[in-house]
């Protein structure tokens, strides 16, 4: 059932977006009177799965769900259809319109990307509002529970006062902007000190097992004892340890940070249980484990309940998400050109996580959330945009630049030249997405 639901997450998202990408091309192209023969979503190789004609133009859906099209007539594209070519260009022809009007056309779908992107973060904030943790209330800083933040040399209780030149207002901010940082200061029992990262750091990322880099510190809250535990008498469900070893306890790491030198042990702890302190004697097994689980993140509301964060909520009305939606995005379109930019830089690393189909078929949650349905999807139409936007020919970006070329110089490229174009794009295509897809399949084999 949760591939299911996550298979639904991803066609849904896949066709939203492929269907608006083409009708930015569709659109545009019909104003400018120019003839579309085909309009599909996903490919048709060999046969559709539906298809109809109306009017001049088939409506289609294939069954190959990499992507989709607009066959727009006398125009060289992924069809590849030559024979066309060949004749006297007719008025209906892509080829026929002026140049302004061709950039438009190929220029129609990203922008369709980009306003879809702005458009969904605006009406996410006006219906969910946004709710999160001044980083100023992290007063006791931050768990690092990645070892290779460990090694960079952050440590438990360090608060994260800036990544880079960006100042930390918001304690949700910290997580993504950290895996694409140079450098972090952070304030360390009162002083300030900058950590430079390294240059591979993305890299040191990858080989660990831990998706996550910081969370909140919270309580040791027993929230399971595994029937045949060594610690079964001792604890009890939603037990709070205070105590451990002569230390007092606050956050779970404290506690992990001790658990690893008092194996095979039996130390003396102090629990909270039914608002009262209780002293405990824990066994400490072999492995430096307690035998028993905790609540590894409690919600943002139980952490404010226990009176440890206090977290912010804030509802808008249309027009204050107007800005607030238009800013999301941008800091999404700055991110994604970030780790574009890494990918490009072999010493990053960043090229090992670049993903295919699986990589956004894993990025859904298995149980549905529209508000978390609908953020991937925002982030995915600004990932189309721009990775369409490259200057590579067989992508929009491609076409553009030939276009601006003719508009710059007065001179068109010829249609040979446009086709071989278009095949080297095509090699170019297939071989990123051999990469890509390539890399979805080492990871799921050997990882």
């Amino acid at each position: 059932m949760e591939f299911v639901i996550k298979l639904s997450q991803f066609l849904l998202s896949l066709s939203i977006l492929i269907v608006l990408h083409e009708l930015g091309h569709f659109i545009p192209a019909k104003l400018f009177k120019t003839r579309v023969e085909k309009f599909y979503l996903f490919f048709d190789v060999k046969f559709s799965l539906f298809k109809k004609k109306v009017g001049e133009t088939v409506y289609g859906i294939g069954w190959l769900p990499l992507g989709g099209y607009v066959k727009i007539a006398g125009m060289i594209d992924e069809s590849m259809d030559t024979e066309q070519m060949q004749g006297e260009p007719q008025p209906w022809e892509f080829r026929s319109k002026p140049a302004w009007q061709r950039l438009i056309i190929m220029l129609g779908g990203v922008l369709v990307n980009f306003i879809l992107a702005f458009l969904i973060y605006i009406g996410m904030t006006f219906y969910y509002g946004q709710q999160y943790i001044a980083n100023s209330d992290v007063k006791d800083g931050v768990w690092v529970i990645n070892p290779v933040l460990e090694k960079a040399g952050l440590q438990n209780g360090d608060k994260i006062v800036r990544i880079d030149q960006t100042k930390i207002e918001r304690f949700n901010d910290i997580q993504p902007q950290l895996a694409l940082a140079k450098e972090v200061e952070v304030n360390r029992k009162g002083q300030d000190t900058v950590i430079k990262l390294p240059v591979n750091f993305i890299d040191q990322l990858l080989k660990t097992d831990r998706k996550a880099l910081i969370t909140l510190r919270i309580p040791f809250i027993v929230s399971d004892i595994p029937a045949g535990s060594h610690n079964a008498k001792q604890l009890k469900k939603k037990d709070i340890l205070k105590g451990f070893n002569g230390q007092p306890i606050t956050y779970a790491d404290e506690l992990f940070a001790q658990l690893t030198t008092l194996k095979g042990k039996t130390v003396a702890a102090v629990v909270e249980r039914d608002g009262k302190e209780v002293p405990v004697q824990l066994n400490v097994n072999k492995e430096g484990k307690l035998g028993v689980a905790y609540a590894p993140m409690l919600p943002l509301d139980n952490l404010e309940k226990l009176g440890l964060y206090s977290v912010k909520s804030e509802e808008f009305s249309l027009w204050e998400s107007i800005p607030i939606g238009i800013q999301m995005g941008i800091d999404q379109l700055t991110s994604y050109g970030k780790q574009l930019k890494a990918i490009f830089n072999p010493d990053t690393g960043a090229y090992k996580a670049v993903g295919g189909f699986g990589a956004i078929f894993n990025v859904f949650p298995s149980a549905w959330s529209w508000q978390v349905f609908w953020g991937i999807t925002a982030f995915l139409s600004i990932m189309l945009g721009v990775m369409n936007l490259l200057p590579i020919p067989a992508l929009d970006g491609g076409h553009v630049m030939f276009l601006l070329y003719e508009m710059i110089s007065g001179r068109k490229p010829s249609d040979k030249f446009l086709e071989r174009a278009q095949m080297v794009g095509f090699v170019i295509l297939i071989a990123l997405l051999v990469f890509a897809n390539g890399n979805d399949l080492y990871k799921a084999i050997f990882k």
